[in-house]
């Protein structure tokens, strides 16, 4: 079990990324002492399989979007405060979700685990586990809270941090996106335990947005992965234009959770494109 976390690259001295990871070392030391790794293979949902994230992304009846349960941002601050997790996850999958992500980090994204064991109850669709992965033992707990997909984020790992954990998810049947947000991150952290590679169109420095990284990187990608396009997605339009430009799957995140109704925000995005 490592973390092995002190010689990640992470962005900028004292960024808000610095402080989530900073504040996530503390949070599975203390998790870690609460929750022991056989009580962790002792869950319920630890012994389910996963869905393939492949299937559902690319399947004729889905849309490839990966719409996001999310309650807060550190740019946004709060963003849907009075949002029913298995409510809103169910109707996006009703919509045509291809997979929901769900925050679980509390301090800064407001999510909490109880989120992602609600929206595996109410789902049969894959579910991302979307947190700052800096350690095995929190890829043990997504696979206890009933996720299929774990994120790793270039920015804060080493490239042996991420291999290491792609192939520790892979051996529990765990599908593995590795997010990047630039061709430095790209070319230092592809290993072949990956599923998908997504694009953040967000700069975690400073949360700034620009789609344009997404068409800069895409023939970049080797092809035996998912291309996925993350952030600063709002308009249908976008999304065909990423799909010719070819990206199979698409991340939103405050898009549908920034309306009264994400259920209803989602079936009329659909229903445009």
């Amino acid at each position: 079990m490592s973390d092995g976390f002190s010689n990640a690259t992470v962005a900028g001295e004292g960024t808000i990324l610095d402080k989530i990871v900073g504040r996530k070392k503390e949070e599975v030391a203390n998790a870690k002492q609460l929750i022991s790794i056989a009580d962790l293979e002792k869950a319920v949902y630890f012994k389910r399989t996963p869905y393939s994230f492949k299937e559902f992304l690319l399947a004729k009846d889905r849309t490839g979007i990966i719409a996001e349960f999310k309650r807060r941002s550190p740019s946004k601050g709060l963003i849907n405060g009075i949002a029913d997790v298995a409510e809103v996850t169910y109707a996006y999958n009703q919509a045509g979700a291809s997979a929901i992500s769900v925050l679980t980090d509390v301090d800064f994204f407001g999510g909490k685990t109880d989120d992602l064991l609600a929206a595996r109850a109410a789902n049969d669709i894959p579910l991302l586990r979307k947190d700052f992965m800096i350690d095995e033992y929190q890829i043990l707990e997504a696979k206890a809270w009933g996720a299929d997909i774990i994120l790793l984020i270039a920015a804060i790992l080493t490239p042996k941090q991420i291999s290491d954990f792609a192939k520790f998810a892979k051996n529990l049947g765990l599908n593995v996106l590795l997010e990047v947000h630039d061709q430095q991150e790209l070319e230092r952290s592809i290993c072949p335990d990956l599923d998908a590679i997504g694009v953040n169109n967000r700069n975690l420095a400073d949360f700034t947005v620009n789609i344009q990284t997404s068409y800069d990187l895409v023939d970049q990608i080797p092809n035996q992965f998912l291309k996925i396009s993350e952030s600063a997605i709002s308009a249908p339009q976008t999304i065909k234009a990423l799909k010719v430009s070819g990206f199979d799957g698409f991340l939103i995140g405050e898009n549908f959770m920034k309306t009264e109704h994400p259920g209803v925000a989602i079936r009329d995005f659909i229903a445009k494109i």
